[in-house]
């Protein structure tokens, strides 16, 4: 997955500084002379698993005018109110112009690795492993990956391209599970099948399928369906999972359990900048 620097997430990162300051930041030009130097450091206000810092340097990269950064977290780390999570030293307009974007990127990773940290915890002691989804903010989903997997759970596929999951429209169009199956061999990548009923679990199986999405069940339905697989393949659950009932879920046997909600409901959490002059 791509998730080091400049790789799948250098550009967007740029177009946030150039959607944010567009042809120069008028409010800081007109009050603070060029030459001026301050400090800054980003601050929590609450507690919160931290995420998206290595995302500063990439900012502070592409603008310039920075002295110094120092990173005195790592991501996946546990803050709390009033910590220190990072520090910056350069021109007073280059930290102002970059405020605002870096704390929207550090605010809403933070926040999936937040809550991607409770799923992991709410898990504990199953064997069951949290997965993300592709449901996430469109242009930022290397960036939500790596902090969802700093938050303790596992990333699954990245996009359509580096594995194959043949849900319940592949198979309509590929006329049957078998079929789709079939076809999806030849494609040398991870092969994962979604069955709507048991008997589409059954074919499934019968196929060869070593990985299988068992979808909208309650606990109860998938505990069952589980047990008939009698162990012939890894499962997944997803659907309608919640923090509330992710425990229930990992419960019934199956190897994953899946939750978009990780991505697409994560809150921003609250951080601060607080500027000093040098």
């Amino acid at each position: 997955m791509p998730t080091e620097k400049g790789a799948g997430w250098s550009e967007v990162v740029r177009l946030a500084l150039t959607e944010d300051i567009g042809s120069g930041d008028v409010t800081s030009r007109a009050c603070i002379p060029e030459s001026q130097k301050a400090a800054g450091r980003f601050m929590a206000r609450e507690r919160f698993v931290v995420a998206g810092l290595e995302v500063l340097r990439e900012i502070y990269d592409l603008r310039g005018g920075v002295d110094e950064l120092t990173l005195l977290r790592r991501d996946g780390d546990r803050v709390g109110e009033n910590d220190t999570l990072a520090s910056v030293r350069g021109k007073a307009r280059t930290l102002l112009e970059c405020e605002r974007v870096a704390l929207n990127f550090l605010q809403r990773l933070s926040g999936v690795a937040t809550r991607a940290r409770e799923f992991a915890d709410a898990v504990a002691g199953t064997g069951c492993r949290v997965l993300d989804t592709r449901k996430t903010t469109p242009g930022l989903r290397a960036l939500e990956k790596k902090a969802a997997a700093a938050g303790g759970i596992t990333n699954h596929r990245m996009g359509l391209f580096d594995a194959i999951l043949i849900k319940n429209n592949h198979i309509a169009a590929a006329g049957g599970v078998r079929a789709a199956f079939e076809r999806a061999r030849g494609a040398g990548l991870p092969i994962e099948i979604e069955t709507r009923t048991r008997d589409e679990l059954r074919q499934a199986l019968d196929a060869g399928a070593t990985h299988v999405l068992l979808d909208n069940l309650t606990p109860a339905e998938a505990a069952e369906w589980i047990r008939e697989t009698a162990g012939r393949a890894r499962i997944e659950l997803s659907g309608g999972i919640t923090l509330e009932n992710v425990r229930a879920y990992a419960e019934t046997g199956a190897d994953f359990v899946s939750s978009g909600a990780i991505t697409h409901s994560a809150r921003a959490v609250d951080i601060s900048f607080r500027l000093e002059l040098l």
